[in-house]
């Protein structure tokens, strides 16, 4: 098939090197489009004792010339949540109308293994936490938008560890962003050889197409060199996000590129954030390449969804 996603020919965007203080990597940011225009992404950072924070980068862009907060943005906080006394990481934006405010979905490395935590804000500037809302092992997680008959809700990829167990893509129901029930699957990981067999997870957060909600998701597949993680393609129902219309059979981006490789962790593309542009239809999708940089790949969300329509599905 022809190419889905087309890395931008001066990859990686933003490294280690393009920080004002000292940081090991920087990779897995999530992405918003601010009101003046400016892309912003929310960037994970990992310092050199390997605990994670996360830091505001912006470019008018997107693309060059990235301003970097000269501090880290948002610390962990262990003393107020113990929960992230190992680092907070992976970030997933949404701008929610409603409460007038980002979203910001993140997760929480605790000593019993990592899970989801949220907060709100205006301006990336000052934070509201609210704190864990999901216990471990859970990550991968994303807001929607708009209240679906009266409750918000939540993707997540939820791990039991039970030998055998496969890790899936969940959805979750609330009357607050804070306590989460009505726990159901919505996408579940294949067995076998397949590139998305046993473990799966939300990649960026969902698109909002007026086919349904776009879901660009992960597959890591074990190989003897290691795991491999790969991006696929599914499309939600727009008013029961809870129903699967489409599921791509194939992977659509995978590591190629040197820089996606060989780094901290060789042969993972992850992203956490995308940009699409209605009008257009255009996207930009921001990714972490081998857990040590940032990089860009461009798409079109017509092709994306043409290619779920006319892809072989099981």
């Amino acid at each position: 098939m022809s190419e889905l996603f087309h890395r931008y020919e001066h990859n990686p965007i933003l490294t280690a090197n393009d920080w004002p203080y000292p940081a090991n990597s920087t990779f897995n940011a999530g992405a918003t489009l601010l009101p003046n225009g400016d892309t912003l992404l929310l960037v994970r950072v990992e310092d050199r004792r390997g605990i994670s924070h996360l830091t505001v980068a912006r470019s008018h862009d997107g693309l060059t010339n990235w301003r970097i907060d000269s501090q880290p943005t948002l610390m962990p906080d262990p003393a107020n949540y113990p929960e992230e006394i190992w680092g907070i990481e992976d970030p997933r934006i949404t701008w929610v109308p409603e409460l007038d405010r980002y979203v910001i979905t993140y997760t929480s490395y605790s000593t019993s293994g990592p899970l989801v935590s949220l907060a709100l804000t205006k301006d990336f500037q000052e934070f509201e936490r609210k704190g864990a809302i999901l216990p471990p092992e859970d990550k991968d997680a994303a807001l929607l938008p708009r209240r679906f008959n009266g409750r918000w809700v939540l993707i997540h990829r939820p791990v039991s560890g039970s030998p055998g167990s496969r890790a899936n893509i969940w959805l979750s129901y609330s009357p607050d962003i804070k306590h989460w029930g009505d726990h159901c699957v919505v996408l579940e990981a294949r067995r076998g050889s397949w590139w998305d067999a046993n473990k799966i997870g939300l990649s960026p957060q969902p698109i909002e197409t007026p086919e349904g909600w776009l879901i660009i998701y992960h597959g890591v597949r074990t190989t003897p060199a290691g795991c491999l993680y790969r991006l696929g393609l599914a499309l939600l129902d727009l008013e029961m996000p809870c129903r699967v219309i489409r599921r791509g059979d194939e992977w659509v981006f995978g590591p190629g590129a040197t820089y996606e490789r060989v780094g901290d962790v060789g042969d993972v593309v992850f992203p956490c954030g995308v940009i699409h542009d209605p009008a257009t239809n255009d996207l930009r999708m921001y990714y972490g390449v081998a857990d040590t940089a940032i990089a860009l790949a461009t798409g079109n969300v017509r092709e994306l969804l043409t290619w779920l329509k006319t892809a072989q599905r099981s």
